[in-house]
Parts: C-alpha cells; structure tokens; sequence
C-alpha cells in the first residue's frame, strides 16, 4: 500500500504544481480508478478531461468511474463522449471497445 500511498503523493504533487495540465488530473484519476475510489476518480477525470475535452483516455476512464459507481448512464455518456473525440474516431479498436462496453454495461 506504500507505493501506491507514494504514487498518489506525486500526483498530487503534479497537479499542484501544474494544475492546468490535465496530465496530473488524469493520473491521479486513474490511480482513483485502480482503486475502486469512484467519487474521488470522478473529480481528478473530469478536471482531466474539463482542461482537455479531447483527451479520450480520460474520458474512458471517467466512464469507468461511473461505471464502478454504479452510473451506467454517466458511464455511457463517457464513453459515448469519447467515441466522438478525434482519437475515438480513428481508432477502431478504441471504437470497438467502447461499443462492447455501451452493450455490456446494461447487463451490470
């Protein structure tokens, strides 16, 4: 649990000194996500993608948020969200995935 009490310190520490780069918000989010801190992963996501509204692996993760939380429609709309980005556009897999995840999260 050190490290990831470590981990969470730093990026801290990087949002704090850099808190208009989503880079910070979205790794904090996403140590949140690891571990299964819906609300807390939810605020660091969306400031993520608040600063970056394009920035596709937020999003993702921040319908995984609302997906751990319970919120399939917030999940969806995440996700959804991030299909319309540029990268979710292009990229099939991301694509692929996403849709997979819109179908499945009605069976939770």
């Amino acid at each position: 649990m050190r490290a990831v009490n470590d981990r969470e310190a730093l990026f801290k520490e990087m949002v704090s000194q850099f808190p208009d780069s989503p880079m910070g918000h979205f790794s904090l989010g996403r140590l949140y996500v690891d571990e299964k801190r819906w609300a807390e992963a939810i605020i660091a996501l969306g400031a993520a993608v608040k600063l970056d509204p394009h920035y596709s692996a937020a999003i993702v993760a921040l319908g995984d948020a609302h997906a751990g939380q319970g919120d399939k429609d917030g999940a969806k709309a995440a996700w959804q969200r991030a299909l319309a980005t540029p990268h979710g556009q292009r990229d099939a897999s991301l694509q692929a995935d996403l849709e997979q995840r819109i179908r499945d999260i009605d069976d939770f």
